[in-house]
């Protein structure tokens, strides 16, 4: 998942050097916290969050698919 994540984020912001993920697992819930380039989050989240809320909608498919459930923060 976080190479997918990378993929993804990595394919829309400008400065690929300042993506930062960080996952955490407790039992079956995994927290993904993503934070970017301060000129990068408004790309990131898009118009009226389309684009975050795109990129959790396939985490959490992604997720389900191994019995997981998904969480995305953007910091």
């Amino acid at each position: 998942m976080k190479e997918f994540l990378e993929y993804v984020v990595g394919s829309i912001v400008t400065d690929k050097d300042n993506i930062n993920i960080e996952m955490e697992e407790s039992g079956s819930i995994v927290k993904i916290r993503l934070s970017v380039g301060q000129d990068d989050v408004g790309r990131v989240i898009g118009r009226r969050g389309r684009t975050i809320n795109a990129i959790r909608t396939l985490l959490r498919a992604m997720g389900s698919l191994r019995g997981n459930r998904v969480e995305l923060d953007i910091e």
